[in-house]
């Protein structure tokens, strides 16, 4: 099974594939999406989807894991995260992908522990689990990676929760 993390993001938007089963998995690649200060807002979009497709053509995930809608004090960086989520789903959806979304405080408690960690700790632990050599770099690069290590994680404990003794 082959997983895509995306942590969406009008300006960076990080992406990982992860390969495995419910207990094993390795990572295939990881990478960001960057889109310019220069271009309209409906161009990022584009764009975004655009990447995001060839990304599901080139790697055939079967899963696409997603940062959940989270509450922002900005309201107007709400609405564009909601907008760059709702084309990356556009996009997951149009490849027949099952789509999973996970509220950041969740990723964080099942990578590190704690469902307050900082950056840099989601950052190690990615690179504990997928035994890298260095921490994965830009951090919405590794948040992408926990968000498809997540989905093997609560995947794996809810079959096991499953199982009939």
């Amino acid at each position: 099974m082959k997983v895509l993390g995306i942590d969406p993001g009008s300006k960076t938007l990080g992406w990982g594939v992860i390969e495995g089963d419910r207990s094993k998995y390795r990572l295939v690649e990881y990478g960001t999406i960057k889109s310019s200060e220069k271009d309209k807002f409906s161009t990022k979009l584009l764009k975004i989807f655009d990447k995001t497709t060839d990304l599901i053509e080139r790697f055939k995930p079967d899963v696409l894991s997603i940062e959940e809608v989270f509450y922002a004090v900005n309201v107007e960086v709400a609405l564009k995260l909601g907008q760059v989520r709702g084309v990356v789903m556009l996009a997951a959806e149009k490849a027949n992908l099952q789509i999973v979304e996970y509220p950041t405080k969740l990723v964080k408690q099942t990578i590190v522990g704690y469902g307050n960690a900082e950056k840099r700790q989601v950052q190690e632990m990615v690179k504990a689990l997928l035994k890298l050599k260095e921490r994965p770099e830009p951090h919405d690069a590794a948040d992408a990676l926990a968000l498809a290590i997540c989905y093997f994680h609560v995947n794996n404990i809810t079959e096991k929760n499953k199982r009939v003794f």
